[in-house]
């Protein structure tokens, strides 16, 4: 099963690099005003589908692109390219990111970053792995020193609440703040210590569904702002766990009384 979630993420992301080196003949529609999708986050999602349906042809599917096919409880999630205002750019900050639960429980994950060339992988149980290697998270536990992740999806989807005063208050507190436009790659950062946290409003499923498992391999914690499971996507808040509870403590400040 991983051998095979490995294999298909790659050839996965070289499909991208090849698209990637001429950006300029690439089809760019528009989910809405301010998202975009493109050819090949839809030819990407093809293949991948392609394999599993040939490997697994009873197994669940969801895809950001192609939506769901019914079937067991197997079920694959895949993001084919979280990033595409990144990948539009011909900025490396995109990923494919694919994952695997059986009733409900995600069991092995995959994420790939081809122009960095990494590659973050669990298995439940298992540990998390960058490019073979062991992960962990960070051990910072200082508010002060720490860097963390945002993103402002729910700017673009045109939300009522949205994150500008959790980031106004959140930056005077931290060392420094990163955007880098893949939920999966901040997720996946957070696991191996690049980053102390992350925190995101309105995302889905096939967005972190991967780099959640990743994460908590590597020691994190994954959570809502309020540090339960309720609002789970709506709300995601990834850190190296020492921070969790202070991180979310500041979100819920802001969000409850402003800036």
């Amino acid at each position: 099963m991983q051998k095979f979630l490995e294999d298909i993420i790659k050839k996965a992301g070289e499909l991208t690099l090849d698209y990637r080196r001429d950006l300029s003949k690439v089809r760019v529609d528009r989910k809405s005003a301010k998202d975009l999708v493109t050819e090949a986050d839809v030819a990407v999602e093809n293949l991948i589908v392609a394999a599993i349906k040939e490997k697994y042809p009873s197994h669940s599917i969801l895809g950001e692109e192609t939506g769901a096919t019914k079937g067991d409880d197997n079920r694959w999630i895949i993001d084919p390219i979280d990033g595409t205002v990144s990948f539009v750019h011909e900025q490396p900050f995109y990923s494919v990111s694919i994952a695997f639960e059986q009733a409900g429980i995600v069991t092995n994950a995959a994420v790939y970053a081809p122009v960095l060339g990494d590659l973050f992988t669990a298995v439940k149980g298992g540990g998390a792995f960058l490019n073979g290697e062991p992960i962990k998270v960070s051990g910072c536990d200082d508010i002060g020193d720490c860097i963390l992740a945002t993103g402002f999806a729910c700017i673009r989807g045109g939300l009522k609440e949205n994150n500008l005063p959790v980031f106004t208050k959140m930056m005077p507190l931290i060392r420094a703040v990163r955007r880098y436009g893949s939920a999966a790659v901040d997720c996946c950062y957070v696991a191996c210590g690049r980053l102390d946290g992350f925190w995101e409003f309105n995302l889905n499923v096939y967005d972190v569904a991967a780099g959640r498992l990743i994460l908590e391999e590597a020691g994190g914690r994954f959570s809502d702002f309020s540090g339960g499971q309720d609002r789970l996507f709506l709300q995601v808040l990834a850190t190296n766990g020492l921070l969790h509870d202070r991180v979310s403590e500041i979100i819920e400040s802001a969000r409850k009384h402003g800036f």
